[in-house]
């Protein structure tokens, strides 16, 4: 029997079990930063009718992503589904979820699952000593946090620069990108949070 999310994710109920640290309660406010770090919440997620599709509407606009890193990918997620950015939370452990689960944090109250994109990604672990950050983005069954490598700036990025993504890209990573956009020094990939939330499919490999 699984554990009462407060959300969870679609994911097949025979999934192997994955430790996690022990929990140790609420953190002090001062671990929340935004991606600016002023300290002020992002706003929360959108309706669809709010937030256009740049690969299904001609219409020329911009959008802000707030971006992360994950072992050296660079991603963004539009400020409009993230509720917040946090440095690293004392987890409990969810047993009886998929490896890609690290745990549950308590966030002021409210239980959030925590998935680590690493795992999610099939990408290997971190080197030793580095630690996660979450990016709490909000869907329509509740807030969930991404463990990331590293939190970056929100950048702002025009429709007319979405591409496709390339097709030399890993399908494990492809598989839950939207798009790209090329950035000045970098390609920004424009995450799916629809696909890489939903595990029903047993995507992602445990990367320990």
């Amino acid at each position: 029997m699984l554990p009462a999310f407060p959300f969870i994710p679609r994911f097949p109920t025979h999934a192997g079990p994955h430790q996690a640290d022990e929990n140790r309660g609420d953190r002090i406010a001062s671990d929340t930063l935004t991606p600016n770090e002023t300290g002020k919440r992002l706003r929360p997620m959108a309706t669809s009718e709010t937030i256009p599709s740049p690969e299904t509407t001609d219409q020329a606009f911009s959008r802000q992503y707030s971006t992360f890193d994950v072992a050296g990918f660079h991603f963004g997620i539009d400020v409009l589904q993230v509720q917040e950015v946090l440095r690293r939370q004392e987890m409990t452990p969810a047993p009886l979820a998929p490896a890609v689960i690290e745990g549950l944090i308590n966030l002021r109250g409210q239980i959030v699952t925590a998935i680590d994109m690493r795992r999610r990604l099939g990408l290997p672990p971190r080197a030793g000593g580095q630690t996660s950050m979450n990016v709490v983005v909000r869907t329509e069954d509740g807030a969930v946090s991404l463990l990331v490598d590293e939190i970056g700036d929100v950048v702002e990025a025009d429709s007319g620069s979405f591409e496709r993504p390339p097709e030399n890209l890993d399908p494990a990573i492809s598989n839950l990108v939207r798009g790209i956009h090329k950035l000045k020094d970098k390609l920004l990939l424009v995450l799916d949070t629809g696909q890489t939330l939903d595990l029903s499919g047993g995507r992602g490999q445990p990367a320990r």
